[in-house]
C-alpha cells in the first residue's frame, strides 16, 4: 500500500518536471497564453491528485522563477483560489490561503484576489473566535486604492472592516474606517454610472455573486452607524441613520419593514436635545403620510411641536406600553439610559415652553409648572444656559428667573431709532390725510 503512494508520487514529480520544462521554454520565448497554460495545468495536476503540500510548493516556486509573467502569476492565482473551497480541512485551507497571501503580496497586478483572501481567512478566524487577529488582517489593507475593484466590492470590504473594529469594542479606529465610505455613494444612479471605458482606463471588474447591491450595503453601512452611534448615546445620528434606512426603497414597500423604522425614527428624534436639526426633522417627520398608520406616535411628536407644557406622568403612563415594546421591535430596545433621558427631554421642552410665555418668573412657579422641587427645577435651568439652549438669568436670593437677553446699548439707541422712525412716518401720514381731507372740504364749499 505505501509503495503505490510512492510510486503516485513520483509520477506526479515526473509530469510536474516535464511540465516546468515546457513552461521554461515558453516563458524565456515569451508567450503569454502558453505560459498561462503551463502554469495552471501544474497546479490542476497537483489538485487531481490532492497534493495539497506539493500545490503550494509549486505556487510559490512558479512565482520565484527568473523573468516569471505578470499575466501568469495572476492566472495562477486566480486558479488556485478555486481550490481554497475544496481542500479536505481547515488546516490545509488555512495554509493554502498563507501561500497564496505570501506570493501576492506587494504585487499590484493581483491586489484584488489578496483582498479576497483576506477577507475568506478573515472569515475563518473570526469562526475561531479570534475577532481581534480577524479585524488586524482586514486593516491591513486599503481597498479604497484599488482602481480595478468594483465600486460595491469596496464598500462591502469597507463595511465588513468597520463591523470587526465595532465587534472588538475599537470605536475610535471603526468611525475612522467609517469615513472612507461617503453617504452620497448609495444615492448614485446605478444606470448612469456605467459609461464606455475611456481608452487608457483602468478595467474595472465585475463584483463577486455573494457581494450584496448598493440598497442592501446602504443598510448595512447605516445599520453600522446606529451600532456606533448607540455606543455614545448620539440619538440625533442614530435618528437620521434610521432616516435613511427609512428612504430604501425596499424598505418603503414593505409595511413590516418601515412601520419598526418610523417608530424608532419617531422615539429617537423624542430623546435627541432640541436644536436646529431635531426640529427640521420634527416637521418633516410630521408631514409623513406612512404616520398616520401609527397614531400613537403622530401624537407624540404632535405633543412635542406645540407650544405646551407636557404632565411626564401622563405622558409615560401613556407611552410606557410602546416603550417597552420596541425589544421586541426591528432594532432591540432603546437602551437601558432612554427613559430617563426622555424624561428630560420632556423637561427640558416645558422650560422651553414657559421662556416663549414669560418673561420673568419666580423660581417656585417654575416647578410647580415642570411637576419638579425647586433645586431640580434651577438644575435643569442651569444646565439649558450652560449648553446656550436658553438664555435666562436667576436672581437666588428673591427667588426670580428672568428669561429676558440683556440688551447692548447699541441695540438700544438702534430701538429708539427705528421707533422715532415709525412715529414721524405715522405723524407724516397723518398730516397727509388731514392735508386731504381739507382739500375734499373746500371744493365742496367752491360747488
Amino acid at each position: 500500500m505505501n509503495f503505490g503512494i510512492t510510486e503516485a508520487q513520483r509520477n506526479l514529480d515526473a509530469e510536474i518536471e516535464a511540465l516546468l520544462n515546457v513552461e521554461k521554454q515558453i516563458r524565456l520565448a515569451g508567450d503569454v497564453s502558453g505560459t498561462k497554460k503551463a502554469v495552471t495545468d501544474i497546479l490542476q495536476l497537483c489538485f487531481e491528485a490532492r497534493a495539497w503540500k506539493t500545490l503550494n510548493d509549486q505556487i510559490v516556486l512558479l512565482s520565484k522563477r527568473r523573468g516569471q509573467l505578470k499575466q501568469a502569476v495572476t492566472a495562477m492565482v486566480q486558479q488556485a483560489m478555486q481550490y481554497i473551497d475544496q481542500t479536505p480541512d481547515i488546516e490545509t485551507k488555512i495554509e493554502l490561503i498563507k501561500t497564496l497571501n505570501s506570493v501576492s503580496a506587494g504585487k499590484i497586478y493581483v491586489e484584488i484576489e489578496r483582498a479576497r483572501l483576506i477577507k475568506k481567512l478573515a472569515k475563518i478566524k473570526e469562526e475561531q473566535g479570534l475577532i481581534a487577529e480577524a479585524a488586524d488582517l482586514m486593516q491591513e489593507i486599503a481597498v479604497e486604492t484599488f482602481g480595478a475593484m468594483a465600486k460595491t466590492e469596496k464598500i462591502a470590504f469597507i463595511l465588513e472592516q468597520v463591523r470587526l473594529c465595532l465587534d472588538r469594542q475599537d470605536y475610535v479606529r471603526a468611525q475612522i474606517l467609517s469615513r472612507k465610505i461617503s453617504p452620497r455613494v448609495f444615492d448614485a444612479d446605478s444606470s448612469k454610472e456605467k459609461k464606455k471605458p475611456k481608452e487608457g482606463d483602468g478595467v474595472v471588474e465585475e463584483a463577486p455573486a455573494d457581494i450584496p447591491s448598493l440598497p442592501e450595503l446602504k443598510r448595512i453601512y447605516y445599520e453600522l452607524m446606529i451600532r456606533y452611534h448607540s455606543h455614545n448615546n448620539d440619538y440625533l445620528e442614530i435618528c437620521r441613520s434610521y432616516k435613511a434606512i427609512y428612504e430604501i426603497p425596499s424598505v418603503r414597500e414593505d409595511p413590516a419593514q418601515w412601520i419598526p423604522v418610523l417608530r424608532k425614527i419617531c422615539w429617537y428624534l423624542v430623546l435627541s436635545p432640541h436644536d436646529p436639526m431635531q426640529s427640521s426633522l420634527l416637521n418633516s417627520t410630521l408631514e409623513d403620510k406612512n404616520l398616520s398608520e401609527i397614531p400613537n406616535f403622530r401624537l407624540l411628536l404632535k405633543q412635542l411641536v406645540t407650544m405646551e407644557v407636557i404632565q411626564w406622568i401622563s405622558l409615560w403612563n401613556m407611552f410606557k406600553d410602546e416603550f417597552e415594546n420596541e425589544k421586541n421591535m426591528l432594532g432591540g430596545s432603546l437602551g437601558d439610559k432612554a427613559a430617563e433621558d426622555l424624561r428630560q427631554r420632556i423637561i427640558e421642552h416645558n422650560i422651553l415652553v414657559v421662556s416663549k410665555y414669560y418673561s420673568r418668573i419666580t423660581l417656585k412657579r417654575l416647578a410647580e409648572l415642570l411637576c419638579l422641587s425647586v433645586q431640580e427645577a434651577e438644575k435643569h435651568l442651569s444646565d439649558m444656559v450652560v449648553s446656550k439652549s436658553l438664555v435666562a438669568k436667576i436672581d437666588r436670593p428673591m427667588g426670580v428667573v428672568c428669561f429676558q437677553t440683556a440688551k447692548d446699548s447699541n441695540d438700544i439707541l438702534n430701538s429708539w431709532s427705528m421707533n422715532l422712525e415709525k412715529l414721524l412716518d405715522l405723524v407724516e401720514k397723518s398730516c397727509h390725510q388731514i392735508h386731504k381731507e381739507t382739500m375734499v372740504h373746500k371744493a365742496a364749499l367752491k360747488v
